[in-house]
């Protein structure tokens, strides 16, 4: 399964883990997963799975109460907060010839750098009245969250889940 994309970072991360299993199970498919974030993600090579899956179960922790108006556990927001601080961001400053530039960089390993920008990503969610929108998806079994662009959406994808759904009161109606 190709995992969907297109929510808020740590939104996409919770859900690589599906009701068919898990989608980050080997440092391949994590790979794969940055390379469809790249346009969100620094370039980042030889990331270690195992912290992004560590990280991940906080931030799910986190997203899971928040949405519903409860407080994250203290574990999660102290885990989200020591990554965010191993990898602390500046901005480098350069000549392009006409004018001074500032990209920002982390100086860190790749791993600790993709774990400080999911953090990040993470706390923005978090703090923004967006959070309670978060929903899960309608469809039998699905595990996925979205954050809805529109009240009404009820699957984190009309092609997938919500195809499922109709398909289903489908044959319920047109049963022999």
């Amino acid at each position: 399964m190709v995992p969907l994309i297109g929510e808020p970072l740590p939104i996409d991360l919770v859900n690589t883990r599906t009701s068919e299993g898990d989608l980050l199970d080997s440092p391949e498919a994590l790979s794969a997963w940055l390379d469809s974030q790249a346009d969100r993600l620094p370039p980042l090579a030889r990331v270690e799975l195992a912290p992004v899956l560590a990280l991940r179960e906080h931030i799910s922790q986190a997203l899971r109460a928040a949405r519903v108006g409860l407080a994250p556990p203290p574990e999660s927001l102290a885990a989200l907060t020591s990554v965010h601080r191993a990898a602390p961001l500046y901005r480098e400053l350069s000549w392009t010839g006409s004018a001074v530039s500032a990209t920002p960089r982390r100086g860190a390993t790749a791993t600790e750098v993709l774990l400080a920008e999911l953090a990040e990503a993470t706390a923005d969610l978090l703090t923004s009245p967006d959070i309670t929108k978060v929903r899960n998806c309608d469809g039998p079994e699905c595990l996925l969250l979205f954050l809805p662009a529109h009240p009404r959406r009820r699957w984190c994808s009309p092609k997938i889940c919500g195809n499922r759904v109709r398909v289903a009161r489908y044959y319920q109606r047109h049963k022999p």
